[in-house]
């Protein structure tokens, strides 16, 4: 295979950016199905706010279960086999969605959605190194917001297409409405419920083996690590493990902490919504990954032109401590702030607090293709571990939205999302100081 070098021409690096994008497009439509899924799921399997939340725990916590033998696999097979792997793991759990809808059982889900949680993990350790030493380190966060872009592109789009495919007649229905209906009725409309998610789940399974097949031809060629193994070994001959890098292992936190609320800022407005009655509820995350393709936007043109990737990353951190404050202080009878920003326009509007819930979309976008570069850089062959533990740092997408399920059962969803502001805190600190740090 091919090999390919940070020094590459442009005209090298077009093929891996259209291949990689296609994933990331990918990565964006699974994972922010589960915005859709998880209102859905507690109708379809009567399940509490908390239970709701193992839905995003079983998919997330893939990501440390399987990362560091997910980069063990990388390094045998080789990048392009690894992704081909990954998306035939995914397609698998989408097949498995079928006998779960049949029989509503609500294990059956859970494991599917490990499944596909896994074949997203050894994609995820893959891609992301890829896109950061296939150009140079300091625009790395561009092509990565490149990336982002498809991704949350796929994001918006996935709970429209879930509610038109899936909901069709059953659009508008609520925990509420379902709950009004008698006995007999509800469990008809359950049922009825349960099985419109068969076919299109089975179709996005033959969809992702047609894919993975092309991706195994395409020619997809390696990276070449060697410059970079040179400047480790002259420079850093402490550095026998991994963990020996403080800025990696800082970011692994950063990470872990962003994903959390990234996950609770996607897939609980559908819930917050539907608590305050909001129509339209299991399309809601459409508006948080708008405003995510907003902050990758903005991150594609300022970075670095105007700003650094750690200056950006610090002004993301910062407004995510601010929306995290007014979403427990803001009106639920007032539609001030989307009028203001977006009314206008003639887009259905939504009440404040879940205004504000879309908004961490603008504050969250820039994270991920901001940390990657600073947590990445000069690891040399420790790149697929340290890939492998940046993926781990996933995992906050399983723990963090469970404590957010318990504290809405205990304090109500609005003062739930008070929880994020430490781990806002922790990514400016990382913005700031963590990322700089190269040596215990």
């Amino acid at each position: 295979m091919t090999a390919i070098t940070q020094d590459a021409p442009k005209s090298a690096t077009w093929l891996p950016m259209v291949i990689i994008g296609t994933l990331f497009f990918v990565f964006g439509f699974v994972t922010w199905l589960n915005g859709a899924l998880i209102p859905f799921l507690q109708i379809v399997c009567e399940l509490t706010g908390t239970e709701a939340m193992l839905i995003a725990f079983s998919f997330y916590i893939a990501y440390v279960v399987m990362a560091l033998p997910m980069s063990y696999v990388l390094n045998r097979t080789g990048y392009r086999n690894a992704m081909t792997l990954g998306l035939m793991l995914i397609a698998l759990g989408c097949m498995l969605f079928a006998p779960a809808a049949e029989s509503r059982q609500f294990l059956l889900f859970i494991v599917a959605q490990f499944i596909v949680g896994s074949g997203l993990t050894i994609l995820q350790t893959a891609s992301n190194p890829y896109l950061v030493k296939i150009g140079p380190s300091e625009t790395a966060a561009a092509r990565i917001s490149i990336m982002g872009l498809l991704n949350k592109g796929a994001g918006w789009a996935a709970p429209q297409i879930f509610a038109v495919l899936v909901m069709g007649e059953f659009a508008g229905i609520t925990t509420q409405s379902i709950n009004a209906l008698p006995a007999a009725e509800k469990a008809i409309q359950i049922q009825a419920l349960a099985d419109s998610l068969v076919y299109p789940y089975i179709g996005m399974a033959i969809a992702l083996v047609v894919l993975a097949i092309g991706l195994r031809y395409s020619g997809l060629p390696e990276i070449d690590l060697a410059e970079e193994d040179k400047a480790l070994n002259n420079t850093g001959k402490d550095k026998s493990s991994v963990l020996h890098f403080p800025h990696l292992v800082l970011g692994v936190v950063t990470l872990f902490c962003y994903v959390g609320v990234e996950v609770i800022a996607g897939d609980t407005i559908g819930l917050a919504g539907s608590h305050l009655g909001v129509e339209g509820a299991m399309s809601l995350t459409s508006y948080t990954m708008f405003f995510m393709v907003i902050g990758y936007t903005l991150g594609l043109i300022l970075i670095p032109r105007v700003l650094t990737q750690r200056q950006l990353l610090a002004l993301s951190a910062s407004l995510g401590v601010v929306l995290a404050l007014l979403i427990p202080m803001t009106n639920a009878q007032s539609y001030q702030i989307a009028n203001i920003l977006w009314g206008w326009m003639g887009i259905t509007t939504i009440p404040d607090p879940i205004a504000c819930i879309a908004l961490l979309g603008l504050a969250n976008a820039i994270v991920w293709p901001a940390v990657w570069p600073l947590a990445l850089e000069g690891l040399g062959h420790f790149t697929a571990k340290g890939s492998a533990l940046l993926i781990m740092g996933i995992a906050g997408g399983a723990i963090l939205p469970l404590i957010f399920g318990l504290c809405s059962d205990q304090f109500g969803i609005q003062n739930a999302y008070l929880m994020t502001i430490p781990c806002y805190g922790f990514i400016l600190f990382y913005a700031l100081k963590g990322s700089q740090i190269k040596h215990w």
